[in-house]
């Protein structure tokens, strides 16, 4: 499966917890990215957080893809990150977004709002 369409199907999953905020970041183009992808987004409690996390995974799994994200940070309840390998999913309470930055960090990506 392509980063492309990965991409599609991990945004479903967020959508179809109601996150927020969703941004997809284009790394592409940028010398010595870590991944493709950077898709982000937002939700308002940890529960949400973990209902994003499992929709993402649920919706991956449906898609046939082979193989699981690893997940980071489920435990501090403010942050999670799901690595796809060439997508990565960062789904974040707003706060603690606005604190990593990330949007600024890779500033050099091409940047597409969702929602």
């Amino acid at each position: 499966m392509t980063a492309e369409a990965l991409s599609k199907i991990i945004i479903k999953g967020m959508e179809e917890k109601k996150a927020s905020d969703i941004s997809i970041l284009d790394l592409r183009d940028i010398k010595n990215s870590v991944s493709d992808f950077f898709i982000l987004c937002s939700g308002n409690s940890s529960t949400q957080l973990e209902a994003i996390a499992d929709s993402i995974e649920e919706e991956v799994y449906k898609s046939g893809e082979k193989g699981h994200g690893q997940r980071e940070g489920k435990n501090s309840g403010q942050w999670i990150l799901m690595d796809y390998v060439n997508v990565v999913a960062h789904i974040f309470i707003k706060e603690k977004r606005d604190h990593f930055g990330l949007e600024d960090l890779w500033g050099d990506a091409k940047i597409t709002k969702i929602k």
